[in-house]
């Protein structure tokens, strides 16, 4: 199919994409975005315990939005990046770490508190390694590129995960050379 030109005198326009299922040169990298935002009820809680100087330092909680940057070399048969439907193992994921959850940094001199809280039937805690946006955008992507390239065989990354607290605080964590020597 030749190339369509939209004005009298322009050189031609490409086609869109190539053909769905088709390999493209190495340089051609496409990028599909799949967004949890705020009103997707991802409501948790935790505290910065080492920020002495703020008031991040106490139990404070936020609605997070996720924002999820798939990158692949081609696309599936229906010309895709990511599939968005096949992705109900990550929202389950995120429901069971980030909805109604207090996360708890592991090394949180607080923690037996917190546990003993939820002993009792007044929360439920998750452990994190660290808290924050910044931690959260890098301990999402661990888990979403292995279950997104188990879900694809491989050809999709996760090459950024963005976590924001609100609309004036974010994080996002970006994986670089994800296709490099492959």
């Amino acid at each position: 199919m030749p190339p369509i030109s939209t004005t009298p005198g322009r050189r031609p326009l490409p086609p869109a994409a190539p053909p769905a299922g088709s390999a493209l040169p190495a340089a051609r990298l496409f990028r599909s975005i799949k967004t949890y935002g705020h009103e997707a009820g991802f409501s948790c809680c935790f505290r910065q315990w080492r920020a002495e100087h703020s008031h991040c330092r106490f139990l404070h909680g936020y609605a997070l939005s996720f924002c999820f940057t798939f990158l692949a070399q081609s696309l599936d048969k229906q010309g895709w990046v990511m599939d968005f439907g096949g992705l109900k193992p990550l929202k389950a994921w995120l429901r069971q770490n980030f909805d109604h959850k207090i996360l708890l940094a592991a090394d949180d001199p607080a923690g037996p508190a917190f546990r003993q809280m939820a002993q009792n039937g007044l929360c439920e805690i998750h452990i994190v390694p660290q808290v924050g946006c910044e931690a959260f955008a890098y301990y999402i992507w661990q888990h979403c590129d292995a279950l997104v390239q188990d879900l694809t065989a491989g050809r999709v990354r996760v090459e950024s995960v963005a976590v924001r607290e609100h609309g004036g605080n974010s994080a996002l964590f970006t994986a670089e050379n994800l296709f490099a020597g492959g």
